[in-house]
């Protein structure tokens, strides 16, 4: 099994440094205007006076200090400077706090709501810079979100937090995060992506209040956003966490089933964790409601429809693969290291573009390749494939 292990954590470091870095170094900075470009197209057509957004600057942030902090390559180090760089300068606000949502291709402020989802990648990406380099600036910043998002954002009669606020922290009719979403006040995903960020934050800035909040984080999770009869997690809730909605999302499952067990690590209370291991594992096993044949994974599923959405998602598979992987580290369970292993010989047989580089978006269900949605852009980024081999990297170090 160790040569198993080390083939495998061979392969993703050779993925990392020779395909998924190097594509964002030299396909999307922007050395003209600054930080990197804001779109390459499902075609692989750079698109240079596209917005830029600040959830893509700020996954390029984490994973370029991730890099740097686990490989040491001077490279990397100048990426996640350059990213750190144009987060502070151009997407935070200097008058109000908390991070535009996007800025357009001169770094001017074009979409100026505080969507607490983006507050939360910056604080991600602000703290692992800090965590690689000792960064004082980066840690300031970190700092200063976090007190933004629980000054405003955080529901002290409900628990929670509200999904989006206009820029001077007011009430917003819009609050959803894509077109996908619902306009609800509450949803899974910027739970699971302040939890992500404040565990992060916490590795770096042992504060008593964020800690009181990290733990708060992990309860709700299994209080309010499991539900308890599928071990799926709920999507999106009214104001008191009413869940009118009925949809399962597979990839979501699995990233939350790590991202949990690494927070409650990150807490290091013995009581919680010993809580928590047994939820997410069934977390872990309801996502796999979702696997196919080839240990890829399904997108989502309607459950009040009956119809599965079976497009393969290049993050929903880096997920998948993390996601067994703690499976097998934690709990000795080899049949996800198997289902891991498959699912990283469909990524390598089907998603990796080695032509142009990078990953494509997806693969549709009748196996062809996705080509309408973006190389590079608002949403694709390097952190969740990157996330995945730098996991890899370390955990089997």
């Amino acid at each position: 099994m160790t040569e198993t292990i080390n083939t495998l954590r061979k392969e993703v470091t050779e993925e990392l440094e020779g395909n998924i870095l190097p594509f964002w170094m030299n396909k999307m900075t922007d050395r003209e205007r600054g930080g990197f470009y804001g779109r390459i197209s499902g075609e692989d057509v750079l698109m240079p006076d596209e917005p830029k957004g600040a959830i893509l600057n700020a996954r390029i942030l984490w994973t370029f200090s991730a890099a740097y902090r686990l490989l040491k390559k001077p490279e990397y180090l100048a990426a996640a400077t350059r990213a750190k760089r144009y987060l502070l300068d151009f997407f935070y606000d200097k008058q109000f706090g908390g991070i535009y949502w996007s800025v357009d291709c001169e770094g001017n402020p074009l979409d100026t709501k505080k969507q607490i989802y983006a507050l939360g990648f910056a604080i991600y990406g602000l703290s692992e810079y800090a965590r690689a380099t000792g960064d004082e600036e980066a840690l300031e910043y970190a700092i200063r979100l976090f007190e933004v998002i629980e000054k405003y954002s955080f529901d002290a009669e409900k628990n929670g937090y509200v999904e989006a606020l206009t820029r001077d922290w007011q009430l917003i009719a819009d609050m959803r995060l894509s077109d996908k979403d619902e306009n609800e006040k509450k949803t899974m995903n910027t739970h699971l992506h302040i939890l992500e960020p404040y565990a992060n934050l916490y590795r770096v800035w042992k504060d008593g209040r964020l800690k009181t909040q990290l733990k708060n984080l992990i309860e709700l999770f299994v209080t309010k956003i499991l539900d308890t009869q599928t071990y799926h997690l709920n999507l999106f809730f009214e104001d008191d966490w009413t869940n009118k909605y009925h949809l399962i999302s597979y990839g979501h499952d699995i990233e939350a089933s790590w991202l949990i067990h690494e927070a409650a690590l990150v807490l290091g209370d013995e009581t919680v964790l010993k809580q928590i291991e047994p939820v997410i594992v069934r977390i872990a096993r309801a996502a796999d409601e979702g696997l196919n044949a080839d240990g890829s994974m399904t997108y989502e599923r309607f459950s009040d429809k009956g119809e599965t959405d079976r497009e393969l998602h290049w993050w929903v598979q880096a997920e998948n693969v993390v996601g067994h992987l703690n499976l097998y580290q934690h709990f000795g369970d080899e049949e996800a290291l198997s289902t891991a292993l498959r699912c990283w010989q469909f990524i390598k047989d089907k998603l990796i573009d080695r032509e142009n580089g990078e990953w494509y978006w997806s693969r549709f269900a009748d196996g062809s390749i996705n080509r309408n949605d973006d190389k590079a852009g608002f949403w694709k980024c390097p952190y969740h494939n990157g996330r995945m081999c730098l996991e890899i990297n370390e955990r089997f170090a």
